[in-house]
């Protein structure tokens, strides 16, 4: 209810439109192209469980593609979140030998996905409109495909150099 003067124009309602629905997408990529690409239905959180059967999903992938690489060795980049640093999490990934690359806390333009990969998707899927989250996937899955290996090569080259500018406290310093 509200106060107004009989002829006022009544106050419009607009109706809410519900906006698209958002799609989760993990991908795993190495300095030779994706390893695998995994996509959470709207709503569904990544929680150490969750995490733990992509990891499982991960190694088996390297042992398809990367034939060797589980002996001489996986360094795995990943940021502090809770997943990442559950007990299930860290027994896991102690049980494969990994070896886990320290990412500084709030540093968001270390993870090559953040300053590579998913800025180039971002760019692909600008202003391109979809009707279902299965064209969205495969329009993904397509350009993943279609980078050469040399843009996965640069992406984790870009990492190096970012890298070595981090002092021994894990602070960025400027050189």
């Amino acid at each position: 209810m509200q106060w107004r003067h009989t002829s006022s124009p009544t106050k419009k309602k607009f109706k809410p439109t519900l906006s698209a629905p958002k799609i989760m997408c993990t991908v795993f990529w190495d300095r030779y192209g994706v390893l695998i690409v995994d996509y959470r239905p709207n709503g569904q959180k990544i929680n150490a469980r969750v995490y733990c059967d992509t990891l499982q999903r991960l190694r088996r992938a390297i042992q398809n593609k990367r034939r060797g690489l589980l002996s001489s060795g996986v360094v795995l980049l990943h940021d502090n979140s809770s997943p990442h640093t559950a007990r299930q999490t860290t027994a896991l990934l102690q049980q494969f030998r990994w070896d886990i690359m320290d990412h500084p806390p709030c540093s968001p333009d270390f993870a090559p996905s953040n300053y590579h990969l998913f800025l180039h998707i971002k760019r692909f899927l600008a202003g391109k409109q979809f009707h279902s989250g299965a064209e969205v996937k495969t329009t993904v899955n397509n350009w993943l495909q279609q980078q050469a290996v040399d843009f996965f090569d640069t992406g984790i080259q870009k990492l190096v150099t970012r890298y070595k500018c981090l002092d021994s406290a894990g602070d960025c310093a400027e050189k």
